[in-house]
């Protein structure tokens, strides 16, 4: 059988689009890993030195809160950009003519100004908590008991139907699309914006432990970053969101009663 004429430039482009969502991911997680590096030595002269001694002056809060909030940003694209990754490949095997890359990445774009609102939410605590003496170390962890706090409220969460319902429209891209299919440029932006709440607010509590395993580990970000994929792409059932949340309630609970 003849290959279309346009088969190749089709998959030359998709693996363009895929490739580019993949380099973005990767230069974040760069950036994470010399954060935390240099979080760990406050020894270096370079911009991104700068930014992590910034955090640690909680006293001067507009430089601590747009540091934190770019490294928030710059976290969320990471952990967040393998969970997007397959709607945009739906959304560009969908039919939106030829503006089909244009609109892919404007749907990326939409769903990270989601998560960009989450970012300075995030930061604002962040400066809320360390300005009260409640992150501690290096990587700015809040204390045993405070951790309790945080992993009883997100095993809460788990298991409360708001979390269900969000996390239903980031499983089914095709039933995502076909609910909120918005055509155009802006269609594309909306959606994404659309798709980017609904997964803030299936993953608020879960980012919030952060906190917990420190809000520069890189290891914290990246057990995060497989916990919340492997609830989007395993089959749907109680065992992925409630037992987990039993976990962290037990934890929790474990953590406040000093055991």
């Amino acid at each position: 059988m003849n290959a279309r004429p346009d088969s190749f430039p089709q998959a030359l482009t998709r693996h363009l689009t895929f490739a580019a969502l993949c380099a973005i991911a990767a230069i974040a997680w760069l950036v994470l890993l010399r954060g935390e590096s240099a979080m760990r030595s406050m020894a270096g002269e370079g911009p991104l030195d700068a930014l992590m001694r910034a955090m640690m002056r909680p006293a001067d809060a507009l430089p601590y809160f747009l540091a934190a909030a770019l490294m928030w940003l710059v976290m969320m694209i990471g952990m967040m950009t393998p969970a997007v990754v397959p709607m945009v490949m739906v959304l560009r095997g969908m039919d939106r003519g030829a503006h089909r890359e244009r609109d892919s990445l404007l749907f990326a774009g939409g769903y990270f100004l989601g998560w960009s609102l989450f970012a300075m939410a995030a930061a604002l605590l962040q400066l809320w908590l360390h300005g009260r003496g409640l992150l501690a170390g290096q990587l700015l962890a809040v204390t045993a008991p405070h951790a309790g706090l945080i992993l009883l409220a997100a095993g809460i969460y788990q298991l409360m139907p708001w979390k269900e319902a969000c996390l239903q429209h980031c499983r089914s891209p095709i039933g995502f699309f076909l609910q909120h299919w918005s055509p155009g440029a802006w269609g594309a932006l909306g959606m994404g914006l659309r798709h980017g709440l609904y997964c803030v607010g299936c993953c608020w509590m879960l980012m919030l432990l952060m906190f917990v395993g420190g809000a520069m580990s890189v290891l914290a970000m990246a057990v995060l970053c497989a916990f919340i994929l492997a609830e989007r792409l395993l089959p749907a059932g109680p065992w992925v969101v409630r037992v987990p949340g039993a976990v962290m309630i037990l934890w929790g609970a474990a953590l406040l009663g000093g055991w």
